[in-house]
């Protein structure tokens, strides 16, 4: 279990370092999917596996794959992330940010409980459909808005003539 822990975190910090260095989009949206996998892997190892499907489902199958389609099919959009005067600033920022977090992480008190709570899919389920109903049903809209406007991008000034003709 602490074996898998530490493979799992070694993969995902390796693709999130590879999502902030990658010069290529799309290779930075790979990472992207494979930090979001070893994500639902820490759910998988907490025994949330619902929470962990989630993540896959909705992060790796919708967010991602949609991001994706974005930059493969924007024919306008460049592929190739370019250098910035802000890339020395932000790794001090990254790694003072990091190392506040590395402090607090063994300067804090961690209690644990001996009873894992009961989150089953039941409750969870009622939970979304009672008590997050309308933050669920924004983000629904909020997807659904996000791949109307991927589909908008990869029209062409054609496409969109023909469309205003008919």
């Amino acid at each position: 279990m602490v074996f898998a822990f530490y493979v799992l975190s070694a993969i995902t910090l390796v693709a999130a370092g590879g999502v902030m260095v990658s010069r290529n989009l799309l290779h930075a949206v790979l990472f992207l999917i494979l930090t979001f996998v070893g994500i639902a892997g820490f759910f998988v190892l907490l025994s949330a596996d619902f929470i962990a499907m989630a993540q896959v489902i909705i992060y790796v199958g919708a967010i991602a794959v949609l991001v994706l389609f974005a930059v493969l099919l924007t024919p306008r959009a460049g592929r190739d992330n370019g250098e910035t005067k802000f890339a020395a600033p932000a790794i001090l920022l990254g790694v003072c940010i990091a190392a506040v977090f590395l402090f607090v992480v063994n300067d804090t008190a961690w209690q644990t409980n001996e009873v894992a709570p009961d989150l089953g899919a039941a409750a969870l389920g009622r939970a979304l459909l009672e008590t997050w109903v309308l933050p669920f049903e924004i983000a629904s809209v909020l997807l659904t808005a996000a791949l109307v406007g991927a589909i908008m991008l990869t029209r062409s000034a054609e496409e969109e003539a023909e469309d205003a003709l008919a």
